[in-house]
């Protein structure tokens, strides 16, 4: 397989960013990466991307999306809801209009997977503010992602590898290594950024287990969770109390009086088929 063409001729990104005013806002949750040596290691930490259909969320001026159009992928597909960036990547797309589509839209708004055919991935340094959601989401449909590799902020990335009985181990760690096999691939201090954040961000890497829970196991999980980290303080028997509490927790073998960041992510799965079935009982 020959390499794909990349785009020649490209200005810096800097001059790119000051020709369109392309300021970072606070609002959007907007740090721009401009180091081509960073941005050329995280689309190398996705791997082998021959024939592989990428999305790039929240592209901003482009970065990224620059070392993505230098690798073997099939297609770039690039969503971002900055009508600015949507122009500074249009000029771009020019470069390469075989490859590289933009999408203007929120990717909290839009369903992903119909952008592409698989096999599919999602590349992006997700804007701060709305990493977390995002994430969740697209866990929802793990099955429809062969892999995703995300920067958030480091405090988010440990978050989602947290071991259980660690400090960061909460219900978005579980809800990640219920699904995908999940680890910090890269960390990225504050100053490689424009304009530098103030605090520290990390690359994730997400591959998603072959066998995925259906919608309402995955709903499941999301209310056990949900009950049994949002009251962290609690033992377990009282935490889980609107969900069937002793009960649920005699019929997974799991003591009430211990606390939710004691469980291992088996445990949680034990909790959230019981429950999936209770529910499905008396639906």
């Amino acid at each position: 397989m020959t390499m794909p063409q990349r785009p020649h001729g490209l200005e810096p990104l800097r001059d790119t960013i000051a020709r369109h005013g392309l300021d970072a806002r606070k609002a959007l949750g907007q740090h721009f990466l401009l180091d081509p040596g960073i941005t050329a290691r995280i689309a190398a930490l996705a791997g082998d991307l021959a024939g592989q259909h990428v999305v790039e969320v929240g592209p901003g001026p482009g970065g990224l999306t620059r070392a993505l159009l230098d690798t073997k992928a099939a297609s770039i597909i690039a969503v971002e809801v900055d009508p600015r960036a949507v122009a500074v990547i249009t000029e771009l797309a020019a470069h390469a209009p075989e490859r590289l589509q933009i999408i203007e839209a929120d990717a909290m708004r839009r369903d992903l997977t119909t952008l592409c055919p698989a096999p599919r991935q999602i590349i992006a340094n997700l804007p701060y503010n709305v990493g977390t959601p995002l994430l969740v989401g697209w866990l929802r449909q793990a099955s429809a992602w062969s892999r995703l590799t995300l920067m958030f902020q480091q405090e988010v990335a440990e978050r989602i590898c947290a071991a259980p009985g660690s400090d960061h181990y909460g219900r978005l760690g579980v809800l990640a290594q219920w699904t995908c096999r999940c680890g910090v691939m890269m960390h990225i201090p504050p100053g490689a950024f424009s304009p530098p954040p103030k605090v520290h961000s990390a690359v994730v890497g997400l591959i998603p287990h072959a066998q995925q829970p259906d919608a309402a196991l995955f709903r499941a999980m999301e209310q056990v969770t949900a009950a049994a980290f949002g009251q962290r303080r609690k033992m377990l028997r009282g935490a889980l109390k609107s969900i069937g509490g002793e009960a649920l927790l005699a019929e997974a073998g799991i003591e009430g009086s211990r606390r939710a960041e004691t469980l291992e992510i088996a445990d949680f799965d034990r909790l959230a088929r019981l429950h999936a079935r209770r529910s499905a009982a008396v639906a």
